[in-house]
C-alpha cells in the first residue's frame, strides 16, 4: 500500500512540475514574436513542395501566399531569428521526417557566423522544435559556452525566474496559441523608407568558417541524398552588408555543386524594389508590400530554373491554402486600417478567421 502512495505522490510531483514548466515557458504571444515560428511549422507540414530556410532574410522578405497567387508553388519558411547554418541545417533534417520538398532555398547570410553567438536567438529557433534526436544535435550544435543542454528539455532550469513577470497571456495560451505567421511569413504593412547608410566596416578576413561551410555542405549533401534540388539565395536587404568577397564565395560554391544561386540584392531593379516604400525599417527588411514583390520574382526564377509545379488546379493543395489565404487578406487589411488611424502597426498576431 505504501509503495502505491510513493508511486501517486511521485506522479502527481512530476506532473506538477510539467505544469508549472509549461506556465514558466515563454509563449512567445509577445515580443519577441519570431520565437513561435519554429513550432508553428507542425501545424502545416505536408505541402510544402518548396521549403525555405534561414533567418530574417526569409521570413520577412518573402511571401509564400503570392508565390501560391501567382505561380501555384506551394512553399513553407522555416526561418527563425538570426538562425546559424547548422541551426538550418536541423530544422531541414527535422522536416523531412514529415515532407520531402521538390527545392530547398537556403538564405546564405547565415555564412557570416561560424560559432554559437546568443542563447536569447538560439532559443528563439530551438525552443518550438519537437523533442527528437535532431533537436538533441541542434542544441549541442548551437550552445554557448554558459548554456546547459537540460534547461532546453527542463524549463524551471531555465526559467524559474520568470515567476515575476506571469502575465494574463501565460495562461491564456498556455494549451493553445495564436499564430503569428502565415506559413512562416511574418507581416509587416508599414513603411519607414531607406534614408543614409553608413559605409560598412571592412574586414580582416572574408573567408567564411570551416564550422559554416560544414554544414552547407551537409545540407548540399542531405538535398543530393533527398532528390532535392537546393538553391542558394541572397535577399535583397540593404543591411547588413553583403561584400562582394563573400557573394564571390557563394558564386563559386554554386558552381562547384550544380547548384542555382539567386542574389536578389544585384536584382532590386529587376524585382520592382523601391526602397523609398518596400521596407519597414530603412533598408533592413521588406514591408508586405516588398515581400510580395519579392516572391512574384522568385517565383518567376524557380518555375523557369526548377521542376516545381503549379498546384492550382489541385484540389488537395488549394483546399489546404484556403485558410491560408484568408488570413492573409485579413491581417493585410488590418494593419493598412491601423496604418490609415494612427500610423502605426499594432496587428502582429494573425487573425482568427472564420
Amino acid at each position: 500500500m505504501k509503495k502505491r502512495v510513493w508511486i501517486g505522490l511521485l506522479v502527481l510531483f512530476l506532473v506538477a512540475l510539467l505544469a508549472t514548466g509549461q506556465l514558466l515557458y515563454p509563449k512567445y504571444m509577445d515580443k519577441p514574436y519570431e520565437g513561435a515560428l519554429t513550432g508553428e511549422y507542425y501545424d502545416n507540414a505536408g505541402y510544402s513542395d518548396l521549403m525555405i530556410i534561414g533567418d530574417c532574410e526569409v521570413y520577412e522578405n518573402i511571401s509564400p501566399v503570392t508565390l501560391w497567387r501567382d505561380w501555384g508553388i506551394s512553399s513553407y519558411i522555416r526561418g527563425s531569428a538570426q538562425q546559424l547554418v547548422w541551426q538550418s541545417y536541423y530544422l531541414l533534417e527535422d522536416a523531412l521526417r514529415l515532407e520531402t520538398p521538390k527545392v530547398v532555398l537556403f538564405s546564405v547570410l547565415a555564412m557570416m557566423y561560424d560559432k554559437p553567438q546568443n542563447e536569447a536567438y538560439n532559443r528563439l529557433t530551438l525552443d518550438g522544435m519537437r523533442f527528437t534526436r535532431t533537436k538533441w544535435d541542434a542544441i549541442q550544435a548551437s550552445k554557448t559556452p554558459e548554456e546547459s543542454v537540460a534547461s532546453y528539455y527542463w524549463p524551471l532550469l531555465r526559467f524559474h525566474e520568470r515567476w515575476q513577470d506571469i502575465k494574463k497571456e501565460d495562461f491564456q495560451y498556455y494549451f493553445t496559441r495564436r499564430q503569428v505567421g502565415i506559413n512562416g511569413f511574418m507581416m509587416r504593412s508599414d513603411i519607414l523608407p531607406v534614408g543614409w547608410i553608413r559605409e560598412p566596416d571592412r574586414q580582416q578576413n572574408y573567408q567564411f568558417g570551416d564550422n559554416a561551410y560544414a554544414y552547407l555542405d551537409k545540407i548540399t549533401a542531405l538535398c543530393k541524398e533527398k532528390g532535392i534540388q537546393l538553391v542558394l539565395f541572397k535577399a535583397p536587404s540593404l543591411s547588413p552588408p553583403w561584400f562582394d568577397e563573400w557573394d564571390a564565395q557563394m558564386v563559386d560554391y554554386a558552381k562547384k555543386h550544380d547548384l542555382l544561386y539567386i542574389n536578389a540584392l544585384a536584382e532590386q531593379k529587376t524585382i520592382g524594389l523601391d526602397f523609398a516604400v518596400d521596407t519597414y525599417d530603412a533598408g533592413l527588411h521588406l514591408n508586405r508590400q516588398g515581400a510580395e514583390k519579392m516572391a512574384h520574382y522568385l517565383g518567376e526564377v524557380l518555375t523557369r530554373e526548377s521542376a516545381l509545379p503549379d498546384r492550382r488546379d489541385d484540389p488537395a493543395y488549394t483546399a489546404a491554402w484556403q485558410p491560408k489565404l484568408a488570413a492573409y487578406d485579413a491581417m493585410r487589411d488590418a494593419q493598412e486600417k491601423e496604418i490609415q488611424e494612427s500610423g502605426a502597426v499594432q496587428t502582429f498576431l494573425v487573425p482568427e478567421v472564420d
